[in-house]
């Protein structure tokens, strides 16, 4: 783990807020780029003490939803993942550089997730992500600025698996896996990146072996490393190669099959793609409900 927050709770955590927030701090740091290990202290708070620690560092006395001071200074040109020397200088007795502080107000965050129709995991993550890429140097005075520092935002929110996923997107993160395929017999290289129904994005590569009958997919990677992590619903995976476009093979659209039987499969190679559902590829399928309620696949 590249970043890492010192996260205090002032008000009750939500579950699994904690583990949430450490991956989006690391999804940033990957985003910018940053390799070098660095940390950031997070305080999750009310109304009442955000409003009071606005009005006395900023002058503003009102209640906000994230605030943000950054302990390093870059130039308005640069931000920290260009700044590798700066962060080698700056590490304190842990090791690590300190990038500043965050405040976030929980009844606001809950309010703004109400009011924009998306989960309060996604505006924690979202508020985090925005707080730390102004650690790191980004800023949103002008539109320019302002577009740049979204679109990392986004990359982050996709890179933690909390985004709004486009199908460009999880192409991209499977061509971003492919590029760790371990494939010295094929020769042929695939990423997959299997997007879960709470926007979550799980990675993998084909992992071959000198033993043909040990080497995996980069599909049954994706899948596997979701569901280690609890995961059992999905609702597209995207497959990059070389050479040519690949379709998924049989095995893995049977372990696929066994978690999502209607998953979008989208296969990539260059320019090229194109895209079936699971249950075309993989008619009269057997699966979890087959000999209980019905066999699953459709007409």
């Amino acid at each position: 783990m590249s970043a890492y927050l010192e996260i205090v709770w002032d008000v009750p955590m939500p579950e699994g807020a904690d583990k949430l927030l450490q991956r989006t701090a690391d999804a940033c740091a990957h985003a910018e780029g940053i390799t070098l290990p660095v940390y950031a202290q997070l305080r999750v708070t009310d109304d009442e003490a955000i409003r009071a620690i606005n009005r006395d560092y900023r002058g503003i006395d009102r209640a906000t939803d994230v605030l943000s001071f950054p302990s390093t200074d870059v130039k308005p040109s640069k931000t920290l993942g260009r700044c590798e020397k700066k962060l080698l200088r700056e590490r304190d007795e842990t090791g690590r550089c300190f990038l500043g502080d965050i405040i976030i107000s929980l009844p606001r965050a809950q309010e703004q997730a109400a009011e924009y129709g998306h989960s309060l995991e996604r505006e924690f993550a979202y508020l985090t992500a925005h707080a730390l890429f102004h650690l790191m140097g980004y800023d949103h005075m002008n539109d320019d600025d302002k577009e740049r520092m979204r679109a990392m935002e986004e990359k982050a929110l996709n890179k933690a698996g909390i985004g709004r996923v486009t199908d460009d997107e999880l192409i991209a993160l499977a061509k971003e896996a492919m590029q760790f395929s371990y494939s010295p017999y094929s020769h042929f290289k695939v990423g997959a990146a299997l997007l879960a129904k709470d926007g979550r994005v799980f990675q993998g590569c084909n992992i071959e072996n000198a033993s043909y009958g040990v080497s995996n997919c980069a599909e049954r990677t994706a899948l596997f490393k979701a569901v280690s992590e609890g995961v059992r619903e999905f609702t597209a995976i995207a497959i990059a190669t070389e050479k040519s476009m690949a379709w998924p093979c049989g095995i893995c659209r049977q372990a696929l099959n066994e978690f999502a039987p209607d998953l979008r499969v989208i296969v990539a190679c260059g320019d090229e793609r194109a895209e079936a559902p699971l249950y075309e590829l993989l008619p009269h399928s057997f699966g979890p409900n087959s000999g209980t309620l019905e066999v699953l696949g459709k007409e």
